[in-house]
């Protein structure tokens, strides 16, 4: 990855955090793009769509994100040590198409676990000028957050038009669709994944102000000041920060309480119930563990973000929810310790017995909050790799995403990922080397060469062209 990069500033921090999107331009010249959309056509044209092979095939599209702008971006939204993700496609619009619906991707190698903390993106590339006509990606700004249909159409659609080079990093849960192809001209988009190895421990960005700058001058149609003003201490690597100037909302506890379980309201202000209620603390966890247990799936959700905005106040509770004989209790508190980070190292050795839990969705969270907590000791280790053999893909895939988490002190599982180097599953695979490329010792960058070698696929190599 290059070193050079222009990060964001804080007002286009708040209006990612608001939004979940940026558009960018590259400085590449009009030339490079046009070459890179003949290659494209020449792929469809001599192979079909060849998905996760398009960036070997065309290796110059890896120039777009070396751009310092868009390296800045990233970094400033997924910190540091983001990662590309092995899954990318080009998405072809053809001519009179009636486009998509709205709609939110599902995760590659994952099962669907949306994050409100943003933990993965995706970058839209318009390698030519794409035009309204032309059906481009249409987004519902701000629907990152939102599960349900009705209230994701509440927002407004926004074309993702540009000049070829046009280049938006989007927040992975955002709503979005491929608009109507009314022109005669075949408009392609490729898409990429990226993903974030740590959480925050301090701005990624050009930060100048310390608060979430829009709580100065509230505006009562903005639903979300409390839930944005938490995502911002989080970017900013202090999740259990105060929330600063935002009119308090929190005196009548019990009707917020009331709105967090009432199916019948708007999912926006449920949303918005949960964060003031995890800006609460200590007084509401013991009712919010409760509501944890609640039957329905929609209620222990936003209960489970609740607990996740209580930050280290909730921690001893949750962990006491993890020896609960309900299966959803465990697998959501396993989350929302995950959801807290770091600072809920004194919940891994649970985690970790939790490993070998019988519900795998329970196996699936914790093995995820472990990499994101980053408690590399010896039993966590050892678990994690016994977990790479698991009968769910999603399942390996999160302990080798956990084990690549962990960087260096991971060493003790070569001998368990090397194998999974050749799982039946293509993103297991990249997990697992993507874990042996942290861990970077010797025999791990070793068993790393000798494997992708072997592995290595050609572009030049094709019926035509044999050797």
């Amino acid at each position: 990855m290059v070193s050079e990069k222009k990060l964001l500033n804080d007002k286009e921090m708040e209006d990612f955090i608001k939004n979940g999107y940026v558009t960018l331009q590259t400085d590449l010249p009009a030339s490079f793009h046009s070459n890179i959309y003949k290659k494209v056509e020449e792929m469809f044209e001599k192979h079909g769509n060849l998905g996760n092979n398009i960036l070997p095939l065309v290796p110059d599209i890896q120039k777009i994100f070396d751009q310092p702008i868009v390296h800045g971006a990233m970094t400033s939204i997924l910190g540091p040590n983001y990662v590309m993700h092995p899954h990318r496609y080009c998405h072809l619009n053809h001519p009179g198409s009636e486009g998509q619906g709205f709609h939110k991707d599902s995760y590659e190698g994952d099962e669907q676990v949306r994050h409100p903390h943003c933990r993965w993106t995706m970058a839209f590339y318009y390698p030519q000028d794409t035009t309204l006509d032309m059906g481009p990606t249409a987004v519902l700004p701000g629907t990152q957050y939102y599960d349900t249909h009705e209230t994701a159409h509440s927002q407004p659609e926004l074309p993702l038009c540009g000049e070829a080079g046009t280049l938006s990093i989007v927040h992975y849960d955002l709503w979005h669709r491929a608009m109507p192809n009314h022109s005669q001209k075949q408009r392609y988009m490729v898409k990429f994944l990226f993903t974030r190895l740590e959480d925050p421990q301090e701005p990624s960005w050009n930060n100048g102000q310390e608060k979430w700058q829009s709580a100065q001058n509230e505006n009562p149609d903005n639903k979300h000041q409390f839930m944005w003003a938490k995502f911002w201490n989080w970017y900013r690597g202090e999740p259990n920060g105060s929330i600063g100037n935002i009119k308090s909302k929190s005196e009548n506890t019990s009707k917020l309480i009331q709105t967090l379980q009432d199916g019948t309201q708007d999912e926006a202000l449920r949303l918005e119930a949960a964060y003031i209620l995890g800006n609460i603390r200590p007084s509401v966890v013991p009712t919010l563990i409760e509501i944890l247990c609640n039957d329905s799936e929609d209620v222990s959700r936003y209960a489970t973000f609740a607990l996740g905005a209580s930050g280290n106040s909730a921690i001893p509770e949750l962990v006491k929810a993890l020896n609960n004989t309900n299966e959803s209790v465990r697998a959501n508190a396993a989350f929302a310790l995950g959801d807290i980070g770091r600072s809920a190292q004194e919940a891994a050795p649970k985690l970790t017995q939790l490993l070998k839990d019988k519900s795998e969705w329970v196996r699936r969270h914790a093995s995820e909050a472990l990499g994101i907590i980053n408690h590399p000791n010896e039993e966590t280790i050892s678990a994690l790799s016994l977990l790479l053999q698991d009968k769910h893909y999603w399942v390996r895939d999160n302990a080798a995403r956990a084990l690549a988490k962990m960087g260096a002190s991971a060493e003790p599982a070569i001998p368990a990922l090397t194998p999974v180097l050749n799982d039946e599953n293509r993103y297991v695979r990249f997990h697992a080397a993507l874990a042996l490329k942290q861990i970077g010792t010797p025999t791990a960058t070793n068993i790393l060469f000798d494997h992708l070698l072997t592995s290595r696929w050609c572009p030049l190599t094709n019926s035509n062209s044999a050797y």
